[in-house]
């Protein structure tokens, strides 16, 4: 159906979010920071001091993702067999210990500080104190609605061109047939 209204043959582009746009900036001054503070630690010091620093960095988070990892797995084993759901008091704290190993692993000096500041158990409450509530606020402002209305609103603005929306009408005098030879398999297609 249409409205006669003239319709442009290009689709109107999404404005794109700050997120998008500072993101690839943000991790572009991230990376030129990290290679300057390991340039100038490698100028104070030497290369070799610097190499240590990040095996180190390495070797510590890698030891403490299986530590959290580990810890995770046995609160899950103990919620289980208790009956109940995971207690969530060491559940946030592992997550934040998991990613302070992982920003321990990758390579950098500022990472691995940041890392370090998250093993800290006052940083991890504080931390997980902030996310909640942030979580918790972008999930109130966000749009009421199902997941359900989700999946059919983007099936109807993406459509792939194999889904005819519409509607099954069946009569009232259509019941459900009881022999076999009436029964059809069900379409593949």
């Amino acid at each position: 159906m249409t409205t006669g209204a003239p319709t442009s043959p290009y689709p109107a582009r999404p404005r794109r979010s700050r997120t998008r746009t500072f993101l690839p900036l943000g991790v572009a001054a991230w990376l030129v920071l990290e290679i300057w503070l390991l340039t100038v630690v490698a100028g104070a010091a030497s290369g070799f001091a610097v190499f240590l620093l990040l095996v180190a960095g390495f070797v510590l988070g890698s030891v403490v993702i299986k530590r959290a990892g580990r810890r995770a797995f046995q609160n899950l084993n103990e919620a289980l067999q208790r009956g109940g759901a995971p207690s969530g008091s060491g559940s946030s704290g592992n997550g934040l210990m998991m990613l302070g190993g992982l920003l321990l692993m990758i390579p950098g000096l500022l990472s691995d500080a940041v890392g370090l500041l998250l093993l800290i158990p006052p940083v991890q409450k504080a931390v997980g104190r902030y996310a909640e509530r942030t979580f918790d606020r972008r999930l109130r402002a966000a749009a009421p609605g199902t997941l359900g209305d989700a999946f059919q609103q983007a099936r109807i603005h993406h459509p792939d061109g194999k889904v005819v929306q519409g509607e099954v009408v069946r009569d009232a005098h259509d019941g459900p047939r009881d022999t076999p030879q009436d029964r059809k398999p069900p379409l593949t297609r």
